[in-house]
């Protein structure tokens, strides 16, 4: 996916100011797109958006925008604020989401709510919104899903995740049926298991090898393996895909009961 150029066109990507939306966010800016980097924590998004508009030499066209997905205000104020400072996104990557790890008999009804308006609701508000400024000023667009392959297969105390992944993978579906005659594609990425700075300990712990044993690649992915999927999805090469579910995970999906 070497070739994708995106020039011309807006990105807006939630919860990115670290980890996999940061990574999502300096792929699709060294690919040419306009950036609004979103996030509640935004002297850090200031702070990054500065740095990964100086790495591609386009500062004006990397901003940090503050955000909370749990805020229907707030969603509005986003896209309303990114619209006029870089133009309507015409690729939102709805990464923006959270985990709760505990045994479900612990998990108190604060807890749920919590999980479930971050990584459901909040997915829905951002891409209604999306949708809505895309209707409005005309414009198709491609609207990426971040799900997990615990939205596909589960494992033991992260329900209320595993539950909220799985319901993005039918929103996903249900919203690209809606949104086709508009222009507009819905698709998703189910990550598998790839190494951060925040699971790299536990990935080489005891409990982490023996996760990584059950993957049919025995190994966790690199960021950078995600990048094709990003791409390809967020250009042209996808036109014709929607309410697509991309998993990469290196079989873990596929691998023996």
């Amino acid at each position: 996916m070497t070739s994708v150029d995106l020039r011309g066109r807006t990105v807006l990507v939630t919860g990115a100011f670290s980890g996999l939306g940061l990574h999502f966010a300096r792929v699709l800016a060294r690919h040419g797109a306009r950036l609004a980097l979103a996030g509640r924590r935004i002297d850090l998004g200031r702070s990054v958006a500065a740095e990964l508009g100086a790495a591609v030499a386009r500062p004006g066209e990397v901003l940090a925008f503050a955000l909370d997905v749990t805020d229907a205000a707030s969603v509005r104020a986003c896209l309303a604020q990114t619209s006029a400072a870089l133009g309507v996104p015409q690729i939102v990557i709805n990464n923006a989401g959270t985990v709760l790890r505990a045994p479900s008999l612990q998990v108190s009804e604060d807890d749920w709510t919590g999980v479930v308006d971050v990584n459901l609701s909040g997915v829905f508000r951002v891409a209604q919104a999306s949708a809505r400024e895309m209707v409005r000023a005309g414009i198709s667009g491609s609207i990426i899903n971040i799900a997990s392959i615990l939205g596909l297969r589960v494992r033991s105390q992260v329900a209320s995740y595993a539950a909220t992944k799985a319901a993005v993978v039918q929103l996903t579906k249900a919203l690209a049926l809606e949104w086709a005659e508009y222009g507009i594609r819905v698709n998703a990425i189910a990550p598998g298991y790839f190494e951060t700075d925040m699971n790299r300990d536990f990935l080489r712990s005891e409990a982490g090898l023996a996760i990584v044993s059950r993957i049919p690649q025995r190994r966790v992915g690199q960021l950078a393996e995600l990048d094709g999927p990003l791409l390809l999805l967020a250009s042209d090469a996808s036109s014709y895909m929607t309410g697509t579910v991309i998993a990469v995970d290196g079989g873990h999906l596929v691998n023996t009961l």
